[in-house]
């Protein structure tokens, strides 16, 4: 069993960064795969960002270039960091864990929001 528990959301301008952690428990972290997911009112939840545990990174479309995600296994731990962040960038960002036998975990989210 895997616990995730999120951090670091919060409100700020436009423009702006934030960066999310997502801390594990659990011994096996380094063989996960870790992802970033967003999901705003009446939206279904998208993946964001994606790391393997060999610390290839994907990402999608509208956050290329602006959000970098990474990974310290020695701290069990995932990030989001976020620049030039815009309004629709509004979201509840969750932290997915998939192990390697197809298990799946999630966080219990944290609210960014980004207005002025």
């Amino acid at each position: 069993q895997v616990q995730l528990v999120e951090s670091g959301g919060g409100l700020v301008q436009p423009g702006g960064s934030l960066t999310l952690s997502c801390a594990a428990s659990g011994s096996s972290f380094t063989t996960y795969y870790l992802g970033w997911y967003r999901q705003a009112p009446g939206n279904q939840r998208d993946m964001v960002a994606s790391i393997t545990k060999f610390k290839t990174t994907n990402y999608g479309d509208s956050v290329k270039g602006r959000f970098t995600i990474s990974r310290d296994n020695a701290k069990n731990t995932v990030y989001l960091q976020m620049n030039s962040l815009k309004p629709e960038d509004t979201a509840v960002y969750y932290c997915k864990a998939t192990s390697p036998r197809g298990e799946v975990y999630w966080g219990q989210g944290t609210q960014v929001t980004v207005s002025s």
